[in-house]
């Protein structure tokens, strides 16, 4: 059971090295209004693109703030977040929201 978990991670990490795959997945975790799952979303596609060291030197970020920043606990600046973004290849954007198409009333006749 343990080497189905790690392949699973290795498949995501695997697949998040492909920005459009990166791009669906942090967007899919920033959906859900989760702070936690954003971050842990953060990580796995600070992972694909070679871990903390490789991004460290490509944001210049200090190593140790980025595992802070990505940790559980972690309250990133947004400034930081779109540095690491940018160190990845990926922006950070804000869209309207879709309009939701309006339900059908049914009135019921006496």
């Amino acid at each position: 059971m343990n080497r189905k978990i790690s392949t699973y991670q290795e498949d995501l990490i695997e697949s998040l090295k492909d920005p459009r795959e990166a791009a669906a997945y942090l967007n899919a975790a920033m959906g859900e209004g989760d702070r936690e799952l954003f971050l842990l979303a953060l990580r796995n596609v600070a992972e694909a693109h070679g871990g903390m060291t490789a991004l460290s030197q490509k944001s210049k970020l200090n190593r140790e703030s980025l595992y802070r920043m990505l940790s559980r606990k972690g309250n990133p600046e947004i400034r930081s977040i779109v540095t690491l973004l940018h160190a990845m290849g990926l922006r950070l954007s804000v869209e309207p929201q879709t309009r939701r198409a309006k339900s059908s009333k049914v009135r019921a006749v006496a």
